[in-house]
Order: structure tokens, then sequence, then C-alpha cells
């Protein structure tokens, strides 16, 4: 009789339990608006639509100027390069910066995140838009590695790379990631904790605290919509961002000028990961921030802008 009544008791509780898992995603899920064209209103920049959905870009600058395009990270969308892009058109270039597919004003198509979707998006938004190539990259963290795959599959379509604390090499995965693209469990932390995880991930790319003043506030708009953490944990299972040594090499032997910024307080991606890049495109033009973290683009603008552009016209 206590037996069949603890094992009642135990299937109660291990229901109640499976109630409780299951209720927070799925409410985590809930709480999340659709991104539609009345959420768009917001947004400021201009939309195609394109093979996967939906793309927010931002097309500036005279079109006599030589393109640049501006490729964000994982996480952060295309305003991270509010305080770079003006200066750029000051300088007489056209610029180009876009919301990745997940980020952003961008759709959240549910497809593989992989490398064939970022090397592919822009692709077509260059055809597209009927940008004039070569163009000149510039990448950030994943942009980086993304500047360095697109340079590698279509050289003849890319003049100057730029890249800003990038992505390629192998790194220490935190055991957090590590639990994240894990299969199911990962896509249940994700949904209920993954908010709070991202947002407060945007302080390790600062060393300066006051530079967070109003990127936090533009970052969090992004996460109000369904699908980016979604977008976000797929390319954390399929881009192989830590794994393009081999493109990176290759990227070397092709002779194009190539620029590599790394702030020596960057904690996402190691400072030490800039001798990697050396040695893959031996020819590299380096510049080491000494008070910028990963996005010293956006926290040293004053000291980067000034570089970028005289890389940029060849000076």
């Amino acid at each position: 009789m206590k037996k069949g009544f603890f094992r009642s008791k135990l299937f109660i509780v291990l229901i109640l339990i499976m109630v409780l898992i299951f209720g927070s995603y799925f409410c985590a899920i809930g709480r999340k608006d659709v991104l539609d064209d009345e959420a768009r209103k917001a947004a400021s920049g201009s939309f195609v639509t394109l093979t996967h959905g939906i793309v927010h870009y931002e097309l500036k600058g005279p079109a006599s100027g030589k393109t640049v395009v501006l490729l964000h990270g994982l996480t952060t969308p295309y305003f991270v390069w509010d305080k770079n892009s003006d200066e750029l058109v000051r300088a007489g270039f056209r610029v180009l910066r876009y919301d990745h597919y997940g980020r952003g004003f961008s759709d959240r198509p549910d497809v593989r995140y992989d490398r064939e979707l970022y090397d592919g998006l822009l692709l077509e938004l260059l055809k597209s838009l009927r940008i004039e190539t070569p163009v000149h990259l510039v990448g950030l963290s994943m942009g980086g590695a993304i500047a360095v795959l697109f340079a590698d599959r279509h050289p003849e379509m890319v003049s100057r790379v730029c890249l800003i604390s990038p992505a390629g090499f192998p790194t220490r995965i935190p055991l957090l990631i590590t639990v994240a693209i894990a299969p199911v469990i990962g896509d249940y932390l994700l949904a209920v904790l993954g908010d709070a995880v991202i947002f407060s991930g945007t302080k390790r790319g600062f060393v300066k605290p006051e530079a967070l003043t109003g990127y936090q506030e533009k970052f969090r708009v992004q996460m109000r919509y369904r699908g980016y953490k979604r977008s976000v944990l797929s390319t954390l299972r399929y881009m192989q961002m830590d794994a393009l040594s081999e493109s990176y090499e290759r990227v070397g032997k092709q002779g194009r000028p190539v620029l590599l910024i790394w702030g020596r307080g960057d904690r996402v991606l190691p400072f030490s990961h800039s001798e990697r890049v050396k040695e893959t495109i031996p020819h590299v033009q380096f510049h080491a921030i000494d008070d910028g973290g990963h996005q010293s683009n956006y926290e040293n603008y004053e000291t980067v802008n000034p570089i970028l552009i005289r890389f940029l016209k060849g000076r």
C-alpha cells in the first residue's frame, strides 16, 4: 500500500516538474513579439526581400564613392557601426551596413545559420542592390570571419579587408556555451535564460563602462522579437567560427591589403589571437588599441576611425 502511495506521489511530482519545465519554455517563447511591418516602422534604413526573407540595411554616401561594407558580429546588429558609418561617408565612401538574418530588424528564418547562409546573404545583397564590386569589407568579430570567408570564396569581389577582433581560430569555450549548443537542453536553456545571459554579455565587449550608455538600450530592441535567440544558437552550432585558419591562409596568399585592429583588453576573443592572424596573413597591417576591448570600433572610435580611413584610402 505504501509503495503504491509513494509511487503515485513520485509520479505526480515528476508530472509537476515536466509541466514547470515545458510551461516555462513555452511562456518564454510566447512573451516575444512577431517582427512584422508594423514593428519595422520604428527602424531607420531600408529593407529588401531576399531568398530567406526581409533584410534590414542602410546605404549612405556618394554613388561615386568606393563601397565599404560593414559586417557586425554574433549578437549585436548594425547599430554597432553607428560611430563609424557617418565618418566613412564624410571621407567620401559609400557605406553599406546590414543586419544579418536573425538579428536587428532582419527576418529570422528557421534555417541553419551556417557559412553558406552568411556568405550567400552578402553575395545576394550586393547583387540585389547593384553594388559595384570589388568592395572593401570591414568585419567585427564574427563579421571578420564572414569577411575572410567571403574574400576566400569571391576574391574578385573584394578589394581591401579590415578585421576588428575577428573570429576564426580555436578558443576556450565557456561551459555555458558548451551546454547551450547541446541538442534539446540548449534550446530549453536559451529560451528560458537566454535573454539574461546574452544581455549580460554586452558588458564583456567593453573596457569602459561609460561606453555602454545608450548601447544596451539599442541592443534590447532586437530581443523583443521571436527568433533572435534561435538564430544565435544555430550560429553557434553550425557557423564553425573557430575553424577558419585555412580560409585565412588562402586570403593571406591573395596579396590583397588587410588591416587588423585588436583591443588589448578584449575579453571575448583573446588579444593573443592577433598572432594567429599575423601568421596566416604575414603582410597584415596591425594596430593594437591599448585601452580597447572587443568592440574597439565603438568604444574607441576616435582612435579607430582615422586608422580605418587611411587604410581604405590606401595611404
